[in-house]
């Protein structure tokens, strides 16, 4: 019963904080841009982050994803929160085809030994 109770109030946190904004189905090995709200003193902009998902864990209010790019030679990841006020979009740039829901192995590999094959267009997309 408090099982039930609890998730209730889940949906109802998750509805509130992602009120407006329309979450993209994605999956590890999709490469995500992913606007962030930043705030300056008492300005607020928008800055972008673009690179791959390598993993998705948690569920419910707890559910993040985690995006990695290379900057200048060096890598960078960063985890985001899902359902974080933080978050101002998420955009699906491409959709890659892996077989594994953590890619942790990319961490080690740069250049085209880090490459991920694109997933070729289903029926479902195409329509």
């Amino acid at each position: 019963m408090t099982a039930h109770l609890i998730q209730t109030l889940e949906r109802e946190e998750i509805a509130r904080v992602t009120e407006g904004k329309k979450i993209p189905d994605f999956a590890p090995g999709d490469t995500l841009r992913v606007n962030v709200k930043i705030a300056e003193g008492d300005r607020e902009r928008i800055q972008a982050f673009e690179g791959l998902c390598i993993a998705r864990s948690g569920d419910g209010v707890n559910e993040n994803f985690t995006v990695r790019k290379l900057s200048f030679g060096e890598g960078v990841e960063r985890v985001f929160p899902l359902n974080s006020p933080v978050l101002d979009s998420i955009e699906v740039r491409r959709k890659g085809k892996v077989r594994r829901a953590k890619l942790y192995y990319l961490r080690g590999r740069t250049g085209k030994r880090a490459r991920i094959a694109e997933k070729s267009g289903t029926r479902a997309e195409a329509s």
